[in-house]
């Protein structure tokens, strides 16, 4: 027997067995941060099935209902709210959460109070379920300010002030590459895009220093839009524009959490005004554009805001 390969085959990393390992370096830990990304990993696995199965089961298409943003909500995003709604409530960890899908934040019963709130998109990219391409879940972590009474103040903090953020990708630990040769974006909005950014993607297409233009990528599903940038480098774009002057993207649950990663593994994370991380939301559903990727590329788009500024 080869047993290189059978402990290849059985001694797996999972979440779960890292977060305890990590737990274990710690022992003045309570254990409840461990318990809170346990029942994070339960709600991603139960939406990951359902994905994989929602052909099968009927969950393609449609719930018929609109979403707080005006986006008609399938049937799987129903779901997957609902979903993680419970996960997090049940663990006992959590006082205030905030889903893309619900117009209001949902306010813990004091029972069941813990000292964390969430932010979160249950499926983001969730219009692309019916042709198989890859969506996910994007969450972000806050501690509570202070002991009284949980407020909305207590998720609408800026991003660097965030414990922890993730995403889980559905369908079929990086460091991301100081420069990239893709940029993502979707370029039916050209028409409507502000001056840096026609003059940055321009840049892409048609270099005047002499280098390879860069390939466009565009998904169309932030999580796997931003998977790949991380491991392959380059830069997402999803800038505001004519239609959408204050960005299309929602801060809480999708620019702060994707930003964190990304200052994490070595990149940036842009608004066309400031890093992204220090913005301070004043609503929970506040929208913002994002500019985020490799830190050569990112800046390469400050510079051209810069220059527009001094103008």
């Amino acid at each position: 027997m080869d047993h290189a390969a059978d402990a290849y085959r059985t001694d797996l990393m999972t979440i779960t067995r890292f977060v305890l390992n990590e737990q274990c370096k710690h022992p003045e830990s309570r254990g409840d941060f461990s318990i809170l990304l346990s029942h994070i990993v339960l709600g991603c696995k139960f939406v990951c099935s359902a994905v994989n199965k929602a052909g099968l089961a009927k969950l393609i298409g449609l719930a018929g209902e609109t979403n707080v943003q005006g986006e008609e909500q399938k049937k799987l995003d129903v779901l997957s709210n609902e979903v993680f709604i419970k996960a997090l409530v049940s663990s006992g960890r959590t006082c205030i959460l905030v889903s893309e899908e619900d117009e209001e934040a949902t306010f813990v019963e004091s029972s069941k109070r813990g000292r964390y709130c969430v932010v979160f998109d249950p499926l983001d990219g969730s219009s692309n379920i019916d042709c198989g391409v890859s969506i996910g879940t994007i969450f972000g972590i806050y501690m509570v300010k202070d002991g009284g009474e949980p407020t909305l103040d207590d998720v609408l903090q800026p991003g660097k002030n965030m414990l922890a953020a993730g995403y889980c990708m559905y369908g079929s630990s990086c460091t991301i590459p100081k420069k990239g040769k893709i940029y993502s974006v979707n370029e039916g909005n050209a028409k409507n895009w502000d001056g840096p950014t026609a003059k940055y993607v321009e840049k892409c297409k048609f270099p005047q220093d002499g280098s390879s233009s860069k390939s466009l990528r565009y998904i169309g599903s932030m999580v796997a839009d931003v998977h790949r940038t991380l491991l392959y480098g380059g830069i997402f774009l999803y800038p505001a524009d004519k239609k959408s002057p204050n960005g299309k993207l929602r801060v809480l649950y999708e620019v702060f959490p994707m930003s964190f990663l990304m200052e994490q593994a070595g990149g940036q994370a842009f608004t066309g005004k400031q890093r992204a991380l220090d913005l301070i939301p004043q609503k929970i559903h506040e929208r913002s554009p994002i500019f985020l990727g490799s830190s050569d590329d990112v800046e390469e788009v400050k510079a051209l805001y810069a220059a527009e500024e001094s103008m």
